[in-house]
């Protein structure tokens, strides 16, 4: 679809969805009289900036559906957070949410080149979590045989890779380099013995050099995934030009704003991510802040889309580091490091305050090719991750070499970051 064509459809949803929550939403009518905004002012898609925002903490003040907009009774399935950090969020769909969830996975999968001739392993988790069930019934839409694995039980997941002859799997990044890891002590080799050729990855932050040793060392091509559980659960991705996740226009709009003054950023310059999805009914979501940075690119993609697209997430607003007055994202350590050779692929950050400066250290794994027993190999490489590591966060941290598979490894998301300090 034409770009303006787009626009004109986002608009005429946008001003539906307006009115809609204006008229049956205690909440949003409660935050727009707050914020004198009422449906007619909405006259263009850039009036969608005149609408409050809403945040994580608003789904959980309202637990567990005081947001929901239709019917108990038409609502078919729930979803909902860990809680960790609080109350859970939960989510709840109507059959025509689910449809929408899975046709954004379908077209999706689809962008990256898989349909009926594949198999695809889904390594995300099943239950609550809606990594596993979204990627599920989007392979389904497509054709493709899936094959349900979840997490866990690392050493059985590759045997059936190879029988079920799976030609592509979506799971974490960091379990996918666990998988390989613990393929090589099997004397597997993915490249060979496999018919595995596409990866679908998120649930965590990681960088283009990431994808870069994931493709070499594995022989695959490795596509990222976006979503949150508040917006529906994973929805989407990059297509086969790996030049930006595509936003389904017809499905969400999507703004870039400085995390502070909350105004929009210039073409292609980092800011928060801001999603309201236009077609969800049970739970819907406007002016969503996600919390998540990345860049906006709305030039038609070189796949022939029009639909705009998002870059990979440089870290969060809320888990960004400040280190003695410095901003550390997570992603630019990784990034940092997985342009060193000799280290692996597993890292931990660890913050902590030593009188009144901020201390990090950051441990990495050595690749098993290059460890050693040599004090001076070991110092010049430690000289090396200390520079890098100096040069592009502007702040010097320490640096501790571990043995290779020393680190944790981790199923789900990678929790990578400890901070001790007591502020």
């Amino acid at each position: 679809m034409p770009r303006e064509e787009l626009r004109s459809l986002q608009f005429k949803s946008m001003k539906t969805l307006v009115y809609k929550l204006y008229s049956f939403s205690e909440f949003y009518r409660r935050r727009m009289r707050a914020a004198k905004v009422h449906p007619d002012d909405v006259q263009c898609l850039e009036d969608v900036r005149k609408l409050p925002f809403m945040v994580k903490s608003d789904l959980r003040e309202n637990y567990p559906d005081k947001l929901f907009v239709t019917p108990r009774d038409e609502v078919v399935r729930f979803h909902a957070s860990s809680g960790t950090t609080g109350k859970s969020t939960v989510v709840g769909y109507t059959q025509h949410d689910l449809d929408g969830w899975t046709t954004s996975l379908a077209r999706a999968l689809t962008s990256c080149g898989l349909g009926r001739a594949d198999t695809i392993q889904v390594s995300y988790g099943y239950g609550l979590f809606t990594g596993g069930l979204g990627l599920h019934y989007g392979a389904e839409r497509i054709g493709a045989a899936v094959l349900p694995a979840s997490v866990g039980n690392t050493e059985r997941q590759i045997e059936l890779m190879m029988d079920m002859q799976v030609t592509a799997i979506a799971c974490t990044p960091s379990y996918l380099l666990h998988m390989g890891e613990v393929a090589q002590k099997m004397g597997v080799n993915f490249l060979r013995d496999t018919k595995l050729r596409r990866a679908i990855l998120g649930a965590e932050p990681w960088s283009e050099r990431m994808r870069n040793r994931i493709e070499e060392d594995l022989g695959i091509k490795a596509y990222d995934i976006y979503g949150t559980s508040e917006l529906s659960g994973p929805l989407f991705t990059e297509c086969d030009e790996q030049k930006g996740i595509h936003i389904w226009g017809d499905l969400a709009l999507v703004e870039i704003l400085d995390p502070d003054t909350h105004e929009p950023v210039s073409p292609g310059e980092r800011g928060e991510l801001v999603v309201t999805m236009l077609q969800k009914e049970a739970l819907p979501i406007i002016r969503y802040k996600v919390g998540d940075i990345t860049t906006l690119d709305e030039e038609v993609c070189a796949c022939g889309r029009t639909h705009p697209r998002i870059g990979r997430i440089q870290g969060r607003v809320d888990d960004m580091l400040i280190i003695r007055g410095i901003n550390v994202f997570p992603s630019q350590v990784e990034y940092a490091l997985m342009s060193i050779p000799e280290v692996g692929s597993h890292f931990m950050i660890e913050v902590d305050r030593k009188g009144e400066l901020d201390d990090m250290l950051v441990r990495v794994e050595l690749r098993r090719e290059f460890f050693s027993d040599r004090i001076d190999d070991l110092m010049r490489i430690k000289k090396k991750v200390t520079h890098t590591l100096r040069a592009a966060l502007n702040v010097s941290v320490d640096v501790e070499l571990a043995n290779p598979d020393s680190l944790p490894r981790f199923e789900g998301k990678a929790k990578r970051v400890i901070d001790r300090r007591r502020i």
